[in-house]
């Protein structure tokens, strides 16, 4: 069965880093696309980072790019979302999603995703 599982998140301050996980199983993340999306409270999920496992393409939402950072550790089958300098706006669940993609191309709508881990909450404090 595939399985995602993200953990990390947490309260911290404006400016301050935080660093999410996201432990995956049953499938091989070269052959996927990999992303991160949020919602925040009243707003719809966004995809913020995405990742296309097979050639390490990577889409970076505006509101994160030069922030974030997205990264795979293909033999612990693990994904990483750095997040760095974090904003009030960033407050969240994140969320971390996987489905089938063996092409060179970034997927980033999250109605292209087939499965979902549970979601970790960051809350960024002003």
């Amino acid at each position: 069965d595939v399985q995602l599982q993200a953990s990390g998140g947490g309260l911290v301050q404006a400016g301050g880093s935080l660093r999410l996980s996201c432990a995956t199983s049953g499938f091989r993340l070269e052959d996927s696309a990999i992303g991160w999306f949020r919602q925040a409270p009243g707003k719809d999920r966004e995809g913020i980072v995405c990742m296309s496992g097979s050639d390490g393409s990577t889409f970076y939402a505006d509101s994160v790019k030069g922030r974030f950072t997205m990264s795979t550790d293909n033999a612990k089958n693990t994904v990483y979302l750095q997040m760095n300098s974090l904003k009030s706006e960033d407050t969240a669940v994140y969320y971390c999603g996987s489905t089938y993609n063996s092409g060179n191309y970034v997927i980033c709508r999250g109605s292209k995703y087939d499965h979902w881990g549970q979601g970790t909450l960051v809350t960024v404090s002003s």
